[in-house]
């Protein structure tokens, strides 16, 4: 059975909580359910979807071109500390090495390699962290890495 591609636009439901200024889109399945979550946990504060555009080289091309994570979130952790984090959702076969598998798939845990570090370094430059989230962890459902 063929994997159907889901995307449109998400309505919040708890609105002072997103702080975009335009609808988010969700680009699959997994982007609605992070919405989702963000839009009715009550440990979010705010969150932000394509909200940030940092530069990047692109390793296969050398050109200069823009990485725009998924989300910006705003959070109380469990511990009472409010943490700012970059998330990017992606598929664990791009972005575990061990998972990807095809010629397609090792090339886009490259290019990928090469957004997060880019975003690594804009987040420690601002105090905040990044995170990707695959299947693995938002559907609270761990599978081995190799």
């Amino acid at each position: 059975m063929a994997n159907k591609f889901i995307q449109g636009y998400y309505h919040p439901v708890n609105k002072e909580k997103y702080a975009g200024e335009k609808v988010p889109i969700f680009r699959s399945s997994w982007e609605h359910k992070v919405m989702v979550m963000f839009d009715t946990n009550p440990n979010i504060i705010s969150w932000v979807s394509e909200g940030l555009k940092i530069p990047y080289q692109n390793p296969f091309t050398g050109k200069y071109t823009v990485y725009v994570p998924d989300f910006i979130v705003t959070y109380i952790d469990a511990h009472g500390k409010q943490i700012t984090e970059l998330i990017e959702v992606k598929p664990a076969k791009e972005a575990i090495l061990e998972q990807a598998k095809s010629q397609k798939a090792k090339a886009a845990f490259v290019l990928n390699q090469y957004k997060w570090e880019a975003a690594r370094a804009f987040a420690k430059q601002h105090g905040i962290g990044f995170r990707v989230m695959t299947e693995n962890n938002i559907f609270n459902n761990p599978k081995r890495k190799g």
